[in-house]
């Protein structure tokens, strides 16, 4: 199967390196130094049992003209950066061209081909100008979660923290045979996959820690474990997602999990910085508006409150504005 990997940092780079080496032909599309390093010595990846893979001969580019048509492209860009590559996927697809999206926090696409009182609209967060909609036609999409943790530790190496889960499944919560054959890929590669009827559901649980986790991590310069044992910020998590759930279910969303085992999990991880604290420390634009934006938009259109979110919100936002002024 020809797999083109848009974006190969932490997660693009540790999904396509393995796929590539269980035998899919993937192309890895990037720029700067971690397409230099790629194209010279390959994709190395640590992984956390200290085990080193290299994927060698993987094809890499910073051109979708030359990486060509693909059976399916993993969208592995940062949320906000969807809107700017965009209108060059379109070079990677033909009739069937499956997009699968690995972002944190809610997805452009969350109303699309979902049905109910909402079905099609555009969340304004995220794709404003309607650019994303434009490019990437909704029956394109398969939903991806992403229970990962790593790390880009130098051009062309990645760390794996934890973690091997990749549940998928399509918009309108159908069992496909391309989500079926998409599930079976991951789990040659070595990931934990299945196919979900609910990607919603999903994504909203790996949502609420999104929302908590890497805005206060961002702000406080403090690891998943510590944010969890210190009081005021376990309480201040707890706050936001007790917020968060309220307005997922008036979208019909079930949370299976309480949110004292949502955080216990988040502390189980232990010292590890969210992709938002390395964003700072890298001086990288943030993830503000799918992490945390969405879920105030989703709280405005079921007229539910959520100050503890607004608050942080607010402050993220500023930091974002400081991090990467106009």
């Amino acid at each position: 199967m020809r797999i083109g990997v848009v974006g190969a940092g932490a997660i693009g780079g540790l999904m396509g390196a393995k796929l590539a080496l269980s035998g899919q032909e993937v192309t890895l599309i990037d720029q700067g130094a971690q397409l230099a390093a790629i194209r010279k010595n390959g994709l190395k990846l640590v992984m956390a049992d200290g085990a080193e893979l290299l994927a060698k001969d993987v094809k890499a580019t910073d051109s979708f003209d030359e990486a060509g048509t693909q059976d399916m492209v993993i969208l592995a860009v940062k949320a906000h950066h969807i809107g700017l590559v965009a209108p060059k996927l379109p070079a990677l697809f033909d009739a069937d061209t499956a997009v699968v999206t690995v972002q944190n926090g809610l997805p452009w696409w969350y109303f699309q081909r979902q049905g109910g009182e909402f079905d099609g609209r555009r969340l304004e967060t995220l794709d404003p100008t309607g650019v994303i909609e434009a490019n990437i036609a909704a029956r394109r999409v398969i939903g991806c979660v992403v229970y990962l943790a790593a790390a880009v530790t130098e051009p062309g190496v990645i760390h794996h923290v934890e973690g091997d889960r990749l549940p998928v499944g399509e918009l309108d919560g159908s069992a496909s045979e391309r989500a079926k054959t998409l599930c079976q890929a991951l789990i040659d590669a070595g990931f934990r996959s299945r196919v979900v009827d609910n990607i919603r559901s999903e994504i909203w649980l790996k949502a609420w820690g999104n929302l908590t986790f890497n805005p206060i991590s961002a702000l406080t310069h403090a690891t998943l474990v510590d944010i969890c044992r210190f009081p005021e910020t376990r309480e201040l998590a707890a706050a936001m997602m007790k917020e968060a759930q309220e307005i997922a279910e008036k979208l019909g969303i079930e949370f299976r999990h309480t949110i004292e085992k949502r955080i216990e999990g988040a502390e189980a991880v232990g010292a590890h910085k969210t992709s938002m604290l390395q964003d700072v420390e890298a001086r990288r634009s943030l993830e503000v508006e799918a992490l945390i934006g969405a879920v105030i938009e989703l709280g405005r259109l079921t007229k539910t409150p959520s100050p503890a979110i607004d608050a942080v919100y607010a402050c993220v936002k500023l930091l974002d504005k400081a991090l990467t002024p106009d």
